[in-house]
C-alpha cells in the first residue's frame, strides 16, 4: 500500500516536473521570438518608403483579382451557390494567405538555400535552439502587412453586406488556422529539398502560382481540378473551406480533414527535415 502510494507521488512529481520543463521551453522560445520580430522591424523600418510601394502593390494585386472576378460576375452570372459577397469572403481569405506568406514564409524560408550555399547553416545548427524553430521564425517582413489589412477591410464589406455576425468570424478561425499551418509546412518541405537543390527559387513560384487557383470557389472548376485542388495540391483547405465556415455552411467533416491534414504536414515537415540534416555536408568539413 505504502508502495503503490509512493509511486504514485513519483510518477505525480514526474508530471508536474515535466509540465514546469514544458513552461519554461515555451517561455525561451517566445522571448526568443519576441526578439527575432523586434530586431527585425528596427531592420527593416529603416526604409519606411518600401511600406508605401507595397502597399500601393498589395493594391494593385487586390485591384487585378477583384476586376477578375468582376469579369465573372457582371453579367449576372455566378458560381454554383456563391454570391458576389460570397466570392468577396474568399477573395479576402485568399489576400490573408499572401500577407501570411510575404510577412512571415518568403523573408524566411526562402533563405534556407542561402544557408546551404553560404555555409551559415552550420552556425544554425550549432545554437541551442530547434534549427526549424530558428529558419521558420528568425524575421518578418512588414510590407506583407497591407495585404493583411486590404484582406480584413474586404472581409469585413462584405461580411457586413452578408449581416455575418461575429461567431462566424470564429468559426472560420480554425480550419484558417488549420490552412495556415498546412501552407507553412509545405512550403517549408520545399525549403528543406535545398540541401539537395540549390535552385529552388523556381519550385516555390510554381507553388505561389497553383495557389492562385484560390482565388476562386472549387465549384468554379472541372471535376478533375477539384480533385488536384483538393487532395494533392490542397488549396481548397487555404481557402474554400475557411471561407464556407465563415459563411456558415461546411461540413464538419472538411473541418476535421483540415485539421488532420495540417497535423500530418507539420508532423511531416519536421521528419523530413531531420532526414534532410542526415544529407546536409557541414561547410567545415
Amino acid at each position: 500500500m505504502l508502495k503503490s502510494d509512493g509511486q504514485i507521488v513519483v510518477e505525480t512529481e514526474g508530471d508536474i516536473g515535466k509540465i514546469l520543463f514544458l513552461n519554461v521551453e515555451m517561455k525561451k522560445y517566445l522571448n526568443v521570438l519576441m526578439l527575432f520580430w523586434s530586431t527585425a522591424l528596427a531592420a527593416e523600418l529603416e526604409y519606411r518608403l518600401n511600406f508605401a510601394i507595397a502597399a500601393l502593390s498589395s493594391l494593385g494585386s487586390l485591384t487585378g483579382n477583384l476586376f477578375g472576378l468582376f469579369l465573372f460576375y457582371r453579367t449576372g452570372y455566378t458560381f454554383a451557390g456563391w454570391d458576389w459577397e460570397e466570392a468577396l469572403v474568399l477573395l479576402g481569405i485568399f489576400t490573408l494567405l499572401q500577407g501570411f506568406a510575404a510577412t512571415f514564409l518568403v523573408p524566411n524560408l526562402n533563405r534556407i538555400v542561402d544557408h546551404v550555399q553560404e555555409g551559415t547553416l552550420d552556425f544554425v545548427l550549432l545554437k541551442p535552439i530547434s534549427s526549424q524553430f530558428w529558419l521558420s521564425f528568425r524575421t518578418l517582413s512588414p510590407w506583407g502587412l497591407p495585404d493583411l489589412i486590404f484582406a480584413t477591410v474586404l472581409i469585413g464589406y462584405a461580411g457586413r453586406r452578408l449581416d455575418l455576425t461575429f461567431s462566424n468570424y470564429l468559426l472560420s478561425l480554425v480550419p484558417l488556422f488549420f490552412g495556415l499551418v498546412s501552407l507553412y509546412s509545405i512550403w517549408f518541405i520545399l525549403g528543406a529539398t535545398s540541401i539537395w537543390f540549390v535552385k529552388i527559387y523556381n519550385v516555390t513560384e510554381v507553388l505561389r502560382n497553383l495557389l492562385e487557383a484560390g482565388r476562386f470557389p472549387m465549384v468554379a472548376y472541372p471535376t478533375g481540378y477539384r480533385f488536384f485542388f483538393t487532395f494533392i495540391v490542397p488549396v481548397a483547405f487555404l481557402t474554400t473551406v475557411p471561407a464556407e465556415a465563415m459563411l456558415g455552411r461546411t461540413q464538419v467533416i472538411w473541418v476535421v480533414g483540415g485539421g488532420i491534414l495540417a497535423t500530418g504536414l507539420l508532423i511531416a515537415s519536421n521528419l523530413f527535415w531531420r532526414f534532410a540534416m542526415r544529407f546536409y555536408t557541414s561547410a567545415s568539413s
